[in-house]
């Protein structure tokens, strides 16, 4: 129900079907209430919530909570960036647990917030006692159609040299539902909106082999409804990007696959990761904007594989390809190139320290023209 009583529209999505691992996706405003059914099996929870999320979703998130019978304690993530989702704040969340006497048969772990947020208490969640239960609330388009599906989990690595090693550490530890609740995009900056979009640029790369090979052409007609963030517009476009991503995962949840599979997701990353922990970078050359979003990194990221596969197989498909990707990230302001970036030999240092590598060989995932990807070792 919406706080004002009336039922919203809500798209379920169903991850999983048939296995034992499966589990709801809903997607609409409103669906945060649902935490009173969820909760209901529970005797404690503790609410992880991303202090930029807007207090009274945060309250009827609790609320919803309580109304289902637990006792419920609230973690607050302060400052949800790249450089707290680290082990310190899993301990964190982990000690929040025990204060509160949480144990793995009769607690539930409930995360409101973005990508970090969710990354960041899915794996605590996995980690105390060995696993406990997590109902992921995302409240960013990103976390919405990407980081809070599929079960990965996980922080960040520094070095000793003070580098960030993205998502080093982490867990595959899949939810026990996932609520996409819309009215939280209406709280976010223009920007962080549009870095969302990113990822759903990204999957309509993936989409024709996992089921909608339209949805590029969805995408590049409801451009601007989407930026406008029509509610019903971003519900089909939320639904549509969580069912690509649950196809690419269900053929092979724990990325095992030689090529192929649910690295497939990761078109744009091994790029993306490379740049993103670079403090000074601008979308826009305005050093007040740095240091990147991470919907930013990804956007620039795919436009790097689109022109890599270009040059690896030249063809006037894939040069049209490449400005259609291009012409695309620019109509939802992302941006497609970006200055001051280190030496070639530098980046390419960071590029294979990425966790997909295997053995130091890159491996990068390439997009083609009939919207499929494919992956490739040590171009």
């Amino acid at each position: 129900m919406s706080p004002d009583g009336i039922p919203g529209h809500t798209i379920p999505v169903r991850i999983g079907a048939g296995s034992a691992m499966s589990y709801d996706v809903r997607i609409g405003s409103g669906v945060l209430g649902d935490l009173e059914r969820l909760a209901a099996a529970f005797a404690s929870a503790l609410l992880v919530a991303d202090s930029g999320v807007p207090d009274d979703l945060i309250d009827e998130a609790r609320a919803a909570t309580e109304r289902g019978g637990p006792s419920i304690g609230v973690h607050r993530f302060e400052r949800p960036i790249e450089r707290v989702k680290t082990t310190a704040s899993v301990h964190a969340i982990c000690a929040s647990l025990s204060e509160m006497g949480a144990d793995r048969s009769t607690s539930l772990v409930i995360a409101v917030g973005g990508g970090i947020v969710g990354d960041t208490a899915g794996f605590a969640a996995a980690a105390y006692q060995r696993g406990v239960p997590v109902v992921q609330c995302p409240t960013t388009l990103l976390a919405m159609v990407d980081a809070s599906v599929g079960g990965k989990t996980g922080v960040n690595l520094e070095t000793p040299d003070g580098r960030l090693r993205k998502n080093y550490i982490g867990a595959f530890h899949q939810p026990r539902a996932v609520l996409a609740d819309t009215r939280a995009i209406r709280s976010l900056s223009d920007r962080h909106h549009r870095a969302g979009l990113a990822e759903c640029v990204k999957h309509a790369c993936l989409s024709a082999a996992f089921g909608d090979p339209d949805l590029m052409a969805w995408t590049e007609a409801n451009a601007e409804a989407l930026l406008a963030r029509d509610d019903s517009t971003l519900a089909e476009l939320i639904a549509r990007n969580v069912r690509v991503k649950a196809a690419v995962v269900a053929e092979d949840e724990r990325e095992r696959a030689n090529s192929g599979g649910r690295a497939l997701l990761n078109l744009g990353h091994t790029f993306a990761h490379a740049i993103e922990p670079i403090p000074t970078l601008s979308p826009d050359e305005d050093s007040a904007h740095a240091p990147l979003h991470h919907g930013e990194a990804v956007a620039l990221g795919v436009c790097a594989a689109a022109a890599t596969a270009t040059s690896l197989d030249p063809s006037t498909d894939r040069d049209q390809y490449a400005a259609r990707l291009r012409a695309l990230f620019e109509r939802v302001g992302l941006p497609t190139q970006v200055r001051a970036l280190p030496p070639a030999e530098e980046l390419a240092v960071s590029m294979r320290a990425d966790k997909k590598a295997r053995a130091g060989r890159l491996r990068l995932v390439l997009p083609d023209p009939d919207q499929t990807a494919r992956t490739i070792d040590d171009p």
